[in-house]
């Protein structure tokens, strides 16, 4: 499986506290059938002012780390941008960290506020188009604008966006009401990927074997294999098998 949504660098928003926890989250990636996982750092303003300097340097420092524990997971670089005006300034100047593509088109891993759908969202999502600049929604099942009416959702998927759903979601980690939803959007095919969006060994794990046994049981093994592999893959292949620039294009 390849887990596209992750936070397992130590120190850098609200992941891992230290090196200990990032190498237990990443064993128990690879033990549980993950073979590549892609770190996505917050890039918060206001909260988590990462940029695309710092994760790449925290990246480097993480991965020589890691060298000599030997662990058979293979490991890229991106981010979990949130929706604000700084999205449109990091696009403009190459700053804004991409997750891979999708069918030519460069895709960033954006997330919404958990309250509510940002007012003007559909105004940065038709400038993303235009930029030819595919959003990959981050957990759109937790938003709870989408929990009190999955007809919310559209204004995402007018907008030609790709929807990842959480793993955990799938499993009842974050209620019922979420859960309901996540199922809602897997069976009605709206979701593209699923990931584990871990953040810690125990209260957030990857979880992705566990999501993918849900997703079976809902639409079958095929269509839950395309959630954890076939689709990811797609967007990352190049990040895994080829000289990839983090910058758009």
């Amino acid at each position: 499986m390849i887990d596209l949504h992750s936070h397992i660098l130590p120190q850098i928003d609200d992941g891992p506290r230290d090196l200990s926890e990032s190498l237990l989250l990443l064993q128990a990636a690879a033990e549980s059938g993950v073979t590549h996982m892609v770190a996505t750092p917050h890039i918060h303003p206001g909260r988590y002012p990462n940029t695309l300097n710092s994760i790449e340097t925290a990246f480097r420092s993480f991965l020589r780390s890691v060298e000599s524990c030997r662990i058979d997971i293979k490991l890229a670089l991106a981010a979990e941008v949130r929706i604000s005006d700084e999205v449109m300034f990091l696009a403009e100047h190459e700053e804004l960290p991409m997750l891979g593509h999708w069918y030519g088109d460069p895709v960033v891993l954006l997330e919404m506020p958990h309250s509510h759908i940002p007012p003007g969202i559909s105004h940065l999502l038709s400038w993303l188009s235009k930029k030819n600049i595919r959003p990959l929604v981050a957990h759109p099942e937790r938003n709870k604008d989408i929990i009190r009416d999955v007809r919310n959702i559209d204004v995402l998927l007018k907008a030609g966006c790709l929807l990842q759903v959480t793993a955990g979601a799938l499993t009842g980690q974050f209620g019922k009401p979420v859960q309901a939803r996540a199922e809602q959007i897997v069976k009605k095919g709206l979701a593209t990927v699923m990931a584990s969006d871990a953040h810690h060994p125990v209260r957030r794990p990857p979880n992705l074997l566990a999501g993918r046994l849900a997703a079976e049981s809902l639409i079958g093994s095929e269509q839950a294999q395309k959630l954890v592999l076939d689709n990811p893959r797609l967007i990352v292949k190049d990040r895994f098998f080829a000289s990839c620039s983090l910058r758009a294009g």
